[in-house]
């Protein structure tokens, strides 16, 4: 068996899903077993309308992901794409991937747009990702994406006194097949910093991946996704939230599917 269907995401410990919209119908998330959905951010002409969003928030609390440095959810310039969301519509603020921006907007300076957003938003998730001093600085639950020193990070944070929501991100993939996970997830995890340095210069990411390159990959695919039978991933997950994380996302790196059937 590759691929685990018939299962829900609640069985695996999932408390969100991550939706992104160039590779699903996120109308569809209505039908998941999860209170939250994530909407992630993959350029302006993905956003979902108001409309769409508007149908996912009558079924479950709705975050929209939105670049403070992008036109259009901008808090110190044009800010029109926050005005058009459903006021019930919660927001990750995040200073945005450089591939769904403009040149102009990746020059914008990040921390007084992310301070002022987070003025504006009375509960806002912050994304962590390459900003993690400036994200803790303004406060919000922390958005962090998964990683080998997860454990380790969120309990720094918790010892030290942090009392605020800690969100996580990662790919999931439910399968019993080792080629079914490297296929899903291997390019991801291989794109990480410490995998891509360890890994052999062009080795293949995915199920074709050999001797070093594989066993470098099946150890990365553990570190940075959530993989494995249902009983694996929730033994994961339960000791994310063990540790102190609050809300474990995940993002169906094999789409909607398995989790509607």
């Amino acid at each position: 068996m590759t691929t685990l269907t018939g299962v829900t995401l609640a069985d695996a410990g999932i408390d969100a899903v991550a939706l992104k919209p160039t590779e699903v119908d996120v109308s569809r998330a209505t039908d998941l077993d999860v209170e939250t959905l994530a909407i992630d951010y993959e350029g302006a002409a993905h956003v979902p309308d108001a409309e769409t969003i508007g149908q996912l928030v009558s079924t479950a609390d709705v975050r929209v992901t939105t670049p403070v440095r992008a036109d259009g959810f901008d808090p110190l310039g044009d800010d029109s794409g926050v005005d058009a969301l459903p006021a019930s519509a919660g927001r990750v603020l995040v200073a945005g991937h450089s591939a769904y921006l403009s040149e102009e907007e990746t020059a914008r300076a990040i921390a007084p747009r992310l301070q002022a957003a987070v003025d504006d938003d009375s509960d806002p998730w912050v994304g962590t990702e390459g900003i993690e001093r400036l994200a803790l600085a303004v406060g919000g639950t922390q958005y962090e994406l998964l990683s080998r020193t997860t454990a380790r990070d969120v309990q720094t944070l918790r010892t030290a006194g942090f009392e605020g929501g800690i969100a996580v991100y990662a790919p999931v993939v439910l399968s019993n097949s080792e080629d079914a996970m490297l296929d899903a997830v291997g390019d991801y995890a291989g794109r990480r910093g410490p995998v891509r340095n360890a890994l052999p210069e062009g080795a293949p990411t995915d199920s074709r991946a050999t001797g070093r390159a594989r066993d470098v990959l099946e150890q990365a695919i553990r570190d940075y996704a959530l993989v494995g039978s249902v009983e694996t991933v929730a033994e994961r997950t339960a000791r994310l939230h063990d540790i102190g994380v609050d809300t474990v996302v995940g993002y169906p790196a094999r789409g909607l599917d398995p989790f509607l059937s």
